[in-house]
């Protein structure tokens, strides 16, 4: 069990981590799905903006960031920034399986006396192969309605599927549509287009972001004084952790969208493609919007997620966590 000393009149030890025995689930699991889906209602319009300028050639449509969301905007309303949330939602479920298995798998290795940042970079790569293989059909589908009836002052459009984008049709039709034709081209197999691209991407992702989060907040821990709070320290190790793994997973992410909408078939073709388009841009793809999308989701993925864990800790535990 990791504990923090503090400097306070009853020279109490404070626990550094709250680990998955010391908390009440039917507390967290609740409260940690609400956390998640508020999260990612208020970000999905730069999951939805990094995604259309990863997808794009060059720069066709958006010079970037601010231009997409202003074109967007312009063009499709601010409804258009939220194209495809509600299948996306669905995360909130793979969620908890995210979660279930990076606690599981953490508690398991510390029965072992594996070093905590190493048990959280296993953990992480883990729960995220569990993620990933619940959401990825999800994902194609979201990403489809991402791209769909995309324009710009230049009235370009993307409809790899050629599917009939009515404006008086439901988003449950189009979102049917899109399935049908994915099944009639591809097979079931056409759910998981991308899939290994996704575990490429987002298992080193997953493991490096809780590594590079841990290993933030060990080394925050010794230099900031112990007067400050200590959910402060976690939400900003989380922030710079997600800043550091972005940049190092990028291109990754870039294919596996590709991979994903524009019916490639293979990672390398995928590669290929980029840097027959792009050069060595190909590394900062869509990075601004990831970036700042990151940073956020980061932030706030880590405050709810360590407040939640406070709220749902045992009796027991609750006079040695410090908030």
């Amino acid at each position: 069990m990791d504990f923090i000393p503090v400097e306070v009149n009853d020279h109490k030890s404070y626990i550094k981590t709250i680990e998955w025995h010391m908390m009440d689930k039917t507390k967290f699991f609740p409260l940690s799905m609400l956390s998640s889906f508020s999260v990612r209602c208020a970000l999905y319009p730069l999951t939805l903006i990094k995604t259309r300028l990863q997808i794009q050639k060059h720069n066709d449509m958006y010079r970037g960031m601010f231009d997409a969301y202003g074109k967007i905007y312009k063009y499709e309303g601010f409804s258009g920034l939220y194209k495809g949330f509600w299948i996306s939602s669905v995360q909130i479920v793979s969620g908890v399986f995210y979660i279930s298995t990076y606690e599981g798998v953490r508690h398991l290795l510390s029965k072992k006396n594996v070093d905590s940042r190493l048990r959280a970079l296993v953990a992480g790569g883990c729960a995220s192969l569990v993620g990933q293989t619940i959401i990825v059909p999800f994902d194609v589908l979201s990403q489809h309605l991402m791209m769909m009836g995309t324009v710009s002052d230049k009235k370009i459009a993307f409809n790899p599927l050629g599917i009939n984008n009515n404006p008086d049709k439901s988003k449950l039709s189009v979102t049917i549509d899109i399935a049908r034709k994915i099944l009639h081209v591809d097979g079931f197999s056409g759910f998981y287009r991308g899939y290994f691209a996704s575990l490429a991407a987002y298992v080193p992702n997953s493991a490096l972001w809780w590594g590079f989060y841990h290993f933030y907040q060990d080394e925050l821990l010794k230099i900031i004084p112990s007067s400050v709070s200590h959910l402060l320290i976690q939400t900003l190790a989380g922030t710079i952790g997600g800043f550091t793994t972005t940049i190092i997973t990028n291109p990754l992410d870039t294919v596996r969208a590709r991979l994903q909408v524009q019916r490639i078939e293979s990672m390398a073709d995928a590669f290929k493609d980029l840097w027959r388009e792009e050069g060595l841009w190909m590394f900062t793809k869509g990075l601004s919007a990831r970036l700042v999308q990151s940073a956020t989701f980061s932030f706030s993925i880590i405050l709810g997620y360590e407040t939640i864990k406070r709220v749902s800790v045992n009796e027991e535990y609750r006079d040695f966590v410090r908030w």
